[in-house]
């Protein structure tokens, strides 16, 4: 079974990989009561789709006689692509496009039990029943127009895929470039407290022992400044040249990052935005306060629309 020839299974990644966007984007639209282009690339194809069912129709091969086998070879083979596919993204890219954190007997988030499970069903319908109209449909279609389609949409897939894979890694890099910016605003606000407390100076340093937003971190540093600045205009004497010249380097400094956070949060890149406009889901532990930072500013753009 499953004789087909390269043009035919890469017709069939193809087609499931589109099956596979239609359902997602329909389900997620539907739940969020707005048209959501699901999936990594921008065209209608979700590979992690096409790859989970052609892996389906590989690892059942050798059990096409034995239904309890062919449900087994389901769990095991899906679920090792899912795992693999899961830490791969979250490592290159440093975010998960899904995440069962929240649900039992997971495995860092990657896989879960209930998918396992349900991934075995999955394999039987599929084989037994999906993949059998698909085959039918395809064989009735002239070996040269499936042999044309498939060069045309492979052309297309590896464009889209090349644009794609770039947003996704720019996405990163921005992620990592607003972590980094507020990782310096902390240490410029830490040195601030040193001066503040080696002044005596009125207001008291606030000590961060809990991790706090970046908003709330800037008040604090621009509030900082401020009381520095009236304190030094009202009494110059009253701090040496060397402190003067330390809190203006800081601050310029602050301002360098600050206008960094802002380049960053701009996200020119239409394949950017349609990546975390497709991926509402999108989940990084390490910079979920960048990440969740860059949605708000991709969905304030879309209501001014």
């Amino acid at each position: 079974m499953y004789q087909y020839s390269v043009s035919e299974w890469l017709f069939f990644f193809y087609f499931y990989c589109f099956f596979g966007w239609v359902f997602e984007s329909t389900f997620v639209s539907v739940k969020s009561r707005r048209f959501v282009n699901r999936g990594f690339m921008r065209g209608p194809f979700l590979p992690i789709y096409g790859s989970g069912a052609i892996m389906m129709l590989l690892v059942s091969m050798p059990f096409q006689d034995n239904i309890f086998l062919t449900y087994i070879a389901g769990c095991i083979g899906a679920t090792i692509l899912e795992l693999v596919t899961g830490i791969a993204m979250e490592s290159l890219f440093k975010v998960r496009y899904w995440d069962y954190s929240n649900q039992r007997f997971n495995y860092k988030g990657h896989i879960c039990l209930s998918s396992t499970i349900a991934w075995g069903f999955l394999t039987i319908l599929m084989t037994g029943f999906v993949h059998r109209g698909v085959e039918k449909v395809v064989f009735a279609i002239p070996s040269i127009v499936v042999s044309v389609v498939t060069i045309i949409v492979t052309e297309y897939i590896v464009v889209d895929f090349t644009l794609s894979f770039k947003a996704a890694m720019d996405l990163r890099d921005i992620l990592i470039g607003l972590e980094k910016a507020k990782e310096e605003m902390v240490r410029i606000q830490k040195r601030l407290d040193v001066l503040i407390a080696v002044a005596n100076d009125d207001f008291a340093a606030r000590k961060q022992e809990r991790s706090v937003r970046i908003d709330e971190l800037m008040d604090n540093i621009e509030e900082k400044f401020s009381a520095f600045k009236e304190r030094i205009k009202g009494n110059p004497s009253e701090f040496v040249e060397e402190v003067r010249e330390e809190i203006m380097e800081l601050r310029s400094r602050y301002s360098v990052e600050k206008e960094h956070r802002l380049q960053f949060r701009r996200l020119r890149g239409h394949y950017q935005r349609s990546q975390l406009k497709g991926n509402p889901s999108m989940y990084s532990k390490r910079f979920e306060e960048a990440l969740e930072e860059l949605k708000r500013t991709v969905n304030e753009k879309r209501n001014k629309r």
